[in-house]
């Protein structure tokens, strides 16, 4: 189980960790395709639940800041 923590940090600082995760989803999304070219359905359900998680975390970021990108 993970416990939620509180950190301060700026909008720029919100800003430039959604930019990280969104070229860390984009990598798995594209190791999805792959996974799925090759028929290895596992590896296809491993990078699309790491992209969703992903995905659901930079709404949240956004949400913080009110980024609507």
């Amino acid at each position: 189980m993970t416990k939620p923590i509180s950190v301060k940090l700026t909008t720029d600082e919100i800003e430039m960790i959604v930019d990280a995760l969104e070229v860390d989803m984009e990598g798995y999304v594209e190791s999805a395709k792959e996974a799925r070219g090759n028929n290895n359905r596992a590896d296809v359900a491993t990078f699309t639940e790491a992209a969703t998680r992903i995905q659901t975390l930079m709404a949240k970021l956004r949400d913080l800041v009110g980024d609507d990108d």
